[in-house]
């Protein structure tokens, strides 16, 4: 059963009453604003006029018959579209009003071009003291590659990722989804949240919050990182293996693979009894965490013999009902007809539009009594850019003269004048 989109009548997220200025595009910036959108946040996304965000042309897949990029409506709900040409005068000043009452504002544009712009944040906080500011970008603000391009795939090779994944002598292999732009992103909405709080605890002041996505793939190399540190040796492809742990990895089954977990010495004792192995059980090389990890060959070619003698259903509910960690390699289908994600509802739906029912994973996040909720569909192109103007002051004659000045596309008219 697919799971209801929360209903947002009557509730208010944690962040109900803030607003972001979304200037991001791709991944790594509007995830960030989906996931403040999520908790309730007022998200007004502000896009170049007639291209938009690039992944609204990143097709196929569309979604259904329509033209919808599936990648741009994964990370783009909860917030409205507003078309604003920001290399013209008059689009940044419309552009600096909307900041001036914004809470929050992200940008990923290429290092250097808001200050030409004069919508960093020394130039936005002069009339707003309160804003937070995030920059995001590939390598960060200082730093001799500080200009250069950046995509997800060349972080996760600069950032040391590939180096640790793939089978032990193939060739590397990046994350099969952009982790160093959704990892950035997250950092970048925990830091964003950390400021706000702040601003809160303190005098009203806000603050620029910087976050690139090279820092956050070094970061990300946790424990990698810290055994390099301590041997002085880089650690290399492992596969699903542990450098850490033994048995944690994925073994082939009769008609598959299975993925355990033995992360102590009682788990593994458990395993041997589930598969049936009372051998493998007594033998000393294996009898503790440290003796598996300097024998691991050993011990895989005896636990891929054992794995071997069953289908992976028959292992999945042996090392189950023995309480060890275990599960099948799940396909997409898989992971979102399972009861447990169904249960949590994290297999959403949304109407849209044009792409009529549009269904995403929910959120992850659960507040008992300001839960985050899904309220819009990702927006069209400029949707809201005379309603969201009209809200900001701007009447019908100003937005005809937005429209001469090229700041903004012919459109529906204003509605609605918050002041």
């Amino acid at each position: 059963m697919v799971g209801e989109t929360r209903d947002p009548d009557g509730e208010e997220g944690p962040l109900s009453g803030l607003t972001v200025l979304d200037a991001s595009q791709v991944l790594v910036g509007p995830f960030c604003t989906m996931q403040l959108g999520d908790l309730g946040a007022e998200v007004i996304k502000v896009e170049r006029p007639g291209v938009g965000d690039r992944t609204r042309r990143w097709i196929p897949p569309t979604y259904g018959d329509s033209e919808e990029s599936a990648y741009y409506l994964s990370v783009n709900r909860n917030k409205r579209s507003v078309e604003l040409d920001l290399s013209t005068d008059a689009g940044r000043t419309v552009f600096r009003d909307l900041a001036s009452e914004a809470d929050v504002v992200v940008e990923n544009f290429r290092v250097g071009k808001t200050a030409d712009w004069g919508l960093e944040y020394g130039d936005l906080a002069g009339e707003n003291p309160g804003l937070i500011y995030c920059g995001l970008s590939g390598y960060g603000e200082w730093g001799p590659d500080r200009d250069a391009p950046a995509y997800d795939i060349v972080m996760q090779a600069r950032g040391g990722m590939m180096s640790i994944t793939g089978e032990e002598g193939g060739p590397p292999v990046r994350v099969g989804v952009a982790i160093a732009d959704i990892g950035a992103g997250m950092y970048a909405t925990q830091a964003i949240l950390a400021a706000l709080l702040e601003r809160e605890l303190g005098d009203g002041t806000g603050q620029k919050v910087e976050v690139s996505l090279l820092d956050c793939q070094a970061a990300w190399m946790s424990y990698q990182a810290e055994n390099y540190f301590a041997t002085g040796e880089s650690p290399g492809r492992m596969g699903s293996k542990h450098p850490n742990i033994a048995p944690y990895q994925a073994f082939a089954t009769a008609d598959g693979h299975v993925v355990v977990a033995c992360t102590d010495d009682a788990s593994w004792q458990a395993l041997c009894r589930a598969l049936e192995v009372p051998a493998l059980a007594a033998d000393d090389r294996f009898s503790t965490n440290e003796k598996r990890v300097r024998n691991r060959e050993a011990l895989d070619r005896r636990l891929e013999a054992a794995f071997g003698e069953y289908t992976t259903e028959e292992a999945v509910a042996r090392l189950t009902a023995a309480d060890v960690p275990a599960s099948e390699v799940k396909r997409m289908e898989g992971v979102f007809a399972d009861p447990q994600i169904e249960a949590r509802g994290m297999r959403q739906e949304v109407a849209h539009p044009t792409a009529g029912t549009v269904e995403m994973p929910g959120s992850p996040m659960f507040l008992s009594r300001t839960p985050a909720t899904i309220r819009r569909p990702p927006p069209r192109l400029g949707e809201h850019t005379a309603a969201v103007l009209g809200e900001y002051g701007y009447g019908e004659g100003d937005l005809e003269r937005l429209r001469a000045e090229g700041a903004i596309p012919d459109g529906s008219r204003a509605a609605g004048n918050r002041r």
